[in-house]
């Protein structure tokens, strides 16, 4: 299943919605626009639970800049469109600052649910996926009746059906599960990261909503 776009109108423009997609994008196009420059700035801007672990005061800052990086052009694309599809309704809800709060915080929890889980790994994670999930685990709180566009594959065929967002991402959050559980946490995909990060959308949505709610 792939999202396409939900039937949940704004009232306001995503200005810092559309301004995390520009980041990220130019940040990628900064990775592949020389692979030797991308080889350096995996090894200082990613985040690597090992290194975290011995060094986390040297290290804190890459739970940051690893939500601005990506594997490929696939990851990348990917997580954006989620993150125009259901992001524009939470910034909605929160208001500019609050939204990135919440994305940054969320972030933050995915990433460090994945070092609690495996702090031994010296594999580099990369990608707003974390931050990303805490969008979704909010929407599911907020939205959960919402109607989604999503391209189903029956076989070899297609079709384009409209799915309430409490299906469609209960869906997802129990693959990544699934996954976590099949690859036990490895497989070089940083199953924790999406699932703390989902998890911690869906508790801290009200909270930031109380604070942060747009007038």
């Amino acid at each position: 299943m792939l999202p396409l776009y939900d039937e949940n109108p704004t009232r306001t423009f995503p200005l810092f919605t559309i301004g995390l997609i520009v980041a990220n994008v130019f940040v990628f196009l900064a990775e592949i626009g020389d692979p030797q420059g991308a080889l350096v700035m995996i090894d200082q801007y990613a985040l690597v639970p090992a290194y975290f672990v011995q060094e986390p005061f040297d290290r804190y800052p890459t739970v940051f800049s690893s939500m601005f990086m990506h594997a490929g052009f696939g990851h990348l694309a990917g997580n954006m469109l989620y993150l125009w599809i259901f992001g524009n309704n939470i910034e909605d809800t929160l208001g500019k600052f609050g939204f990135l709060l919440f994305y940054l915080l969320c972030g933050s929890l995915a990433a460090l649910g994945h070092i609690v889980t495996d702090p031994n790994s010296t594999l580099p994670m990369v990608g707003a996926s974390g931050a990303i999930s805490g969008i979704l685990g909010a929407y599911m709180v907020l939205f959960p009746h919402a109607r989604v566009r999503t391209l189903v594959f029956l076989g070899f065929y297609a079709t384009i059906i409209r799915l309430p967002a409490g299906y469609l991402l209960g869906i997802w959050i129990l693959i990544q599960v699934l996954n976590n559980l099949a690859t036990g946490g490895g497989g070089g995909v940083a199953w924790m990261a999406h699932i703390g990060g989902f998890i911690a959308g869906a508790i801290l949505i009200h909270p930031f909503r109380k604070m942060f709610q747009a007038a």
